[in-house]
């Protein structure tokens, strides 16, 4: 199964089209948040591939990786962190399923030091899994620091559940 999550107008048309052509099961999950985004679209027919993140920005201090609605916030802080000469990398997933940790990696090994920005909770989720890979994955020399995850606080999600009498 293949879960695609896009941040921008070009990527939202072009992971639909091949969502479409997929032969198999695609997730689209589009945040509601990104229906007034404006950006390019390539016009004419494109696809975006599916599994395969994208440098956002290049930088060499530190990389943050994100997707959907949190990369235009990932995006912000590294314009920001600019202006105090911090050099960020931004990572969009575009794709959680599979997905692309030879980017994220590469992209790491680079800067040293990785932030993993989302919106879900920080433990348990995407954040947790891409830090568990690069601990995993890299050499302990690569990481200048600890990886971290900014997500949601922890908090219970109240639910009912409902049982046939």
């Amino acid at each position: 199964m293949v879960v695609v999550a896009p941040a921008t107008p070009a990527d939202a048309k072009g992971l639909l089209k091949s969502a479409i052509r997929a032969g198999k099961p695609v997730i689209f999950i589009e945040h509601k948040l990104l229906y007034n985004t404006k950006g390019e679209v390539p016009a004419g027919e494109f696809t975006t591939p599916t599994g395969q993140a994208e440098i956002k920005r290049i930088g060499r201090d530190i990389t943050i990786v994100s997707y959907s609605h949190m990369l235009l916030f990932a995006l912000e802080a590294a314009e920001r962190l600019a202006q105090e000469v911090t050099q960020t990398e931004v990572v969009d997933l575009r794709t959680v399923e599979p997905l692309d940790m030879a980017m994220v990696l590469k992209s790491v090994q680079d800067t040293g030091r990785l932030l993993v920005v989302h919106e879900s909770h920080s433990n348990c989720g995407l954040g947790a899994e891409i830090v568990a890979h690069a601990v995993e994955m890299l050499p302990p020399t690569s990481l200048l620091s600890p990886p971290r995850r900014l997500g949601a606080k922890q908090v219970p999600i109240s639910y009912i559940l409902l049982t046939p009498r």
